[in-house]
């Protein structure tokens, strides 16, 4: 891969135009491009609206809820991810090569891209701005549970933590645990109920009272 030797303060460095602030990074780029005639705002609203509202995360929920509901369902979620997904039409770019790894009162598992910013589009939307940061894809591996802390969870004391590095050929979806008091719910309800982040590995699946 071809490398561009100027230095980063050098005033003809492209990048030496753009602001610090990440946000701030993403609009003049995309002002930049746009003004070229490279890019299509209204395409990339469509995109991102696409990825967060009709395949985003209520994709992920829907599968954890059925697991939850249908034992056969898990057991083969949890053998041959792939299969069962695109059974349910959930697949595409970036949702290649899934493993679903299941939490239990043992095991809390935990998500991250250490090299990039891999992540599972189809059934999670598309990745927070803190889990593409570098202070995650650092910490996550050495401190995970101070990194849990921060997002305010609190294991089981013994319970075991484990990272999983997602790559382009392997991505992960959590399957956190199912609250107490949820055995009346229909996998509507229950889909409700579970967050991104819980499919992450950062939040825990809170009871219905506790949500509400």
């Amino acid at each position: 891969m071809a490398h561009d030797d100027a230095h980063p303060d050098d005033p003809h460095h492209a990048h030496s135009h753009l602001p610090p602030d990440p946000a701030l990074r993403v609009k003049a780029l995309e002002t930049i491009l746009t003004r070229r005639g490279l890019v299509d705002p209204a395409a990339l609203d469509e995109i991102i609206d696409i990825y967060q509202n009709k395949i985003g995360p209520q994709n992920g929920a829907r599968v954890v809820a059925k697991a939850w509901s249908d034992p056969a369902f898990k057991a083969a979620l949890l053998e041959d991810a792939d299969t069962v997904l695109r059974e349910m039409d959930i697949y595409g770019r970036q949702g290649e090569h899934m493993v679903v790894v299941e939490n239990t009162p043992e095991t809390h598992n935990m998500v991250v891209c250490t090299l990039c910013s891999c992540y599972p589009w189809p059934v999670l939307g598309i990745p927070p701005a803190w889990y593409k940061s570098d202070a995650y894809r650092a910490r996550a591996v050495r401190e995970p549970r101070k990194v849990l802390a921060d997002f305010g969870v609190t294991l089981v004391e013994g319970t075991k933590v484990r990272v999983w590095d997602s790559t382009a050929e392997v991505r992960y979806l959590v399957l956190p645990m199912r609250p107490a008091g949820t055995e009346d719910l229909d996998e509507d309800a229950l889909a409700a109920l579970v967050s991104r982040d819980s499919m992450v590995g950062t939040a825990l699946v809170a009871a219905p009272e506790a949500a509400t």
